[in-house]
């Protein structure tokens, strides 16, 4: 089989497209023909090895695991004799990121627990959207803010792959909406159903005196204090990506600056969750849940969809076409 193959760290460049064996499932596997993979910043943070802690997971000294990406969607090929609730031909995606990545290939065997049966209402590259990206805006709006009808939200990052989600998760919760982001990305947040809009190039929120119930960093780029007087009294600050400055400070001064029974700031890691999955396939059926697409890159290209992605030309999610293009 064709994949991308990461030997060292360093840039998107450095990765090899090279002709692999096909992998065989174990016993608790399901071996899927990828038709779409979806880039995430997990991928390019892998690569370069930043921060420096990515490597206590991912390899000391280098990658650990020689193929990665961890959002799929795609068919089953085979599975494995303990495997019950998938057979051949079924349509799945899933994350992968906590079963040794593989996402980058034709084919990856994974544990079945990793993967979902594939919203009906999506594409193979709308649903390989999904995993990482969805399930980390519901679980910082759901999980941590514990987000409630009539709150209002503000997402800083709201134009790209997390953000675009966590402001769909927030409408369909019933919150009021505030999405952030730049001038050229305003319309395509405000068709994802943002209430208001606030152009980062033009006025600073956490200056304007406004306050929110819960702010969702999917870009957090200013210092927490900033972020504490923006927030109400009882408010509730989640960061899940940004510059390695500012993800440092939410962990380690975070719980600090909280106070007991009033504004909560902190870091959130997103975990693989087939119960999210299923939630977010509800969501899709129901209409209220679509991945805004970027772009789509062939598999050979995927050195090129990583750069982009971390160059944040990104709006939206950034698919890699496997099988048959989206």
């Amino acid at each position: 089989m064709k994949a991308i193959i990461c030997k060292a760290y360093g840039s998107p460049e450095n990765l090899q497209f090279r002709e692999v064996d096909t992998p065989q499932p174990k016993p608790n596997e399901v071996l899927v023909r990828v038709h779409n993979a979806a880039v995430n910043a997990g991928d390019w943070h892998i690569i370069r090895a930043e921060p420096f802690m990515v490597r206590f997971m991912a390899g000391l000294f280098k990658p650990k695991y020689p193929i990665l990406g961890s959002a799929i969607a795609g068919t089953v090929e085979a599975a494995g004799s303990d495997v019950s609730e998938f057979k051949v031909g079924d349509k799945v995606y899933g994350d992968l990121s906590d079963a040794g990545f593989g996402a980058f290939a034709e084919y990856v065997s994974t544990p079945a627990a990793a993967l979902a049966a594939m919203p009906e209402s999506l594409s193979f590259a709308e649903a390989a959207a999904l995993p990482v990206a969805a399930t980390t805006a519901h679980m910082a709006l759901k999980h941590e803010a514990k987000l409630q009808a009539g709150e209002h939200v503000l997402i800083n990052g709201a134009s790209g792959g997390v953000g675009s989600f966590s402001v769909q998760i927030a409408k369909a919760l019933g919150a009021e909406v505030t999405a952030v982001c730049s001038s050229r990305k305003i319309e395509m947040v405000k068709a994802l159903g943002a209430d208001h809009v606030i152009d980062y190039t033009k006025e600073d929120f956490t200056e304007s005196g406004q306050q929110y119930d819960v702010i969702h960093a999917a870009n957090g780029y200013h210092p927490l204090a900033h972020y504490k007087r923006a927030l109400t009294p009882t408010g509730r600050y989640i960061m899940t990506g940004g510059a390695n400055k500012q993800l440092f400070e939410a962990m380690i001064r975070g719980p600090w600056l909280s106070e007991k029974n009033g504004r909560q700031l902190r870091m959130a890691l997103n975990t693989a969750n087939r119960d999210d999955l299923l939630l977010l396939n509800a969501l899709a059926d129901e209409g209220k849940l679509k991945p805004a697409i970027d772009r789509h890159f062939p598999l050979e290209e995927t050195p090129q969809a990583i750069r982009y992605l971390e160059e944040g030309k990104a709006e939206g999610k950034v698919i890699v076409d496997i099988v048959g293009g989206a």
